[in-house]
């Protein structure tokens, strides 16, 4: 089933220090864009905790969807203009499916929460599917916008991103390894950062980008620009992502969530300020309405309330998130450093901090690209190079540099714990201890840290 919507008798464009500018042609995405649940994308930060480390990294949830959408327009573009279907089953771009992949690329993210992986850690909530569950349900603007068009098309949305949908050009060109998601928010992570890392030709890859039977390809005459796009994407999870200072300061946000949610159902120190909104999720009853009432704001006014807890966990973890005091890390072989790990974690726990508040395991990992492997239980759909006879070549078969990466795992296992252990402790009490805790941290910063 195909579906459409009346275009604007003028487009509206939205300015983009990315794009440029944003073009909206239809009706039907800018009465997306100007629904509750699109507009609260606007009170989320995109990177999170990375924001502590790159003090630029202000953007938000709405900025990249709206990249996204502007990423996949001109893709639909280029593909009618050059590849358009001359009959069933050519293998080429049928621009009827244009609406569907707009609007997946506008609401690809639209169920991201407050911090969203520390929040989804705790509270056991999951941004894909609620995502689904905003695009499907007649509770919300999104869904009564996208059932004005046909009933059938919200749950058509959905396939998309969940990646059901039967036609794989469709899903590919918002979910795989080179996608409309990930080529805006590796240039627009970059530029917000301030670093180089996540640059590549953009325009050159939507240039050679074309739709086949299978999903979407390139020319192999562009091959180096997808070369240096998977390069970008390995740097910036090393190097911005996968910070590990961002990371420090995710652990502390993830274990004051942790302390407040403890402390909501325990009499030792119940909670003096009230925090209605996180309520239903402290109580493990919350419902979609609940959860899009949240945003950054909400839960960073919680915790300047918590500064002021008796908990003093509770007070001193709030303190040390909105004052920025990430706690320190150790980079550790995840088997034959346990050992030191442990001791370690026991060690901060005889000088007085409680470990399950004062220490985090943290392992970040990513694959920068992979080809496909039947038997994964997570199949990746391979990158494909296209000679000008229709030949298709896997990128890792063409490319030395990326058949150096592929399929290899990349990134660390780190201990984290408060970053004034590694300083000089006047306490006589905790000398010895806080000696062999030291002398640890110094053993495991001697090894080198290796790819899985």
């Amino acid at each position: 089933m195909y579906f459409d919507s009346p275009e604007l008798p003028r487009e509206k464009v939205f300015r983009d220090p990315i794009h440029d500018h944003i073009h909206v042609q239809h009706q039907l995405i800018l009465d997306l864009i100007n629904t509750k649940e699109f507009q609260r994308l606007r009170r989320i930060k995109q990177t999170g905790t990375s924001l502590f480390i790159f003090h630029g990294a202000e953007h938000t949830r709405f900025g990249h969807s709206l990249g996204v959408y502007e990423t996949a327009r001109r893709i639909c573009d280029q593909f009618q203009r050059n590849y358009p279907s001359q009959s069933p089953d050519d293998g080429l771009w049928d621009d009827r499916n244009r609406l569907l992949v707009l609007c997946a690329a506008l609401l690809h993210d639209i169920g991201h929460g407050p911090y969203s992986h520390a929040f989804e850690k705790i509270f056991n909530t999951n941004h894909e599917a609620i995502s689904i569950q905003i695009i499907t349900s007649p509770e919300t603007e999104v869904n009564r916008v996208l059932a004005s068009v046909h009933p059938d098309f919200p749950a058509a949305v959905a396939s998309v991103i969940e990646k059901t949908y039967p036609n794989p050009q469709v899903v590919q060109l918002i979910s795989s390894q080179i996608d409309a998601d990930r080529m805006d928010y590796l240039i627009r992570d970059a530029y917000y950062t301030g670093v180089n890392y996540g640059r590549f030709d953009l325009a050159r890859i939507l240039r050679v980008m074309r739709p086949h039977r299978g999903g979407i390809a390139f020319h192999f005459s562009g091959m180096h620009a997808v070369e240096d796009y998977i390069l970008s994407r390995y740097q910036m999870y090393m190097q911005v992502y996968f910070h590990p200072v961002s990371r420090g300061v995710e652990a502390i946000l993830s274990h004051l969530l942790e302390r407040a949610s403890y402390n909501y159902g325990h009499f030792e120190h119940p909670l003096k300020h009230s925090a209605t909104l996180l309520v239903p999720f402290f109580e493990k009853n919350w419902t979609l309405s609940d959860y899009l009432r949240l945003d950054d704001g909400v839960l960073t006014t919680y915790f300047l309330h918590w500064l002021d807890e008796d908990d003093p966990v509770l007070s001193d973890l709030a303190r040390r998130f909105l004052h920025r005091k990430p706690f320190k890390s150790v980079a550790y072989h995840n088997e034959t450093d346990q050992a030191r790990v442990d001791r370690m974690i026991h060690l901060v726990e005889a000088m007085g901090y409680n470990p399950d508040y004062y220490t985090s395991l943290n392992s970040s990992y990513d694959l920068p690209y992979d080809f496909y492997r039947p038997h994964q239980k997570t199949k990746r759909t391979q990158i494909e190079l296209v000679e000008s006879d229709g030949t298709l070549t896997e990128l890792a078969q063409a490319s030395q540099i990326v058949n150096a990466i592929a399929g290899k795992t990349w990134g660390d296992h780190r201990l984290y714990f408060p970053h004034e252990l590694l300083k000089d402790q006047p306490d006589d009490l905790f000398k010895e201890i806080h000696q062999e805790f030291l002398a640890l941290y110094q053993e495991l910063r001697q090894l080198q840290i290796t790819p899985e």
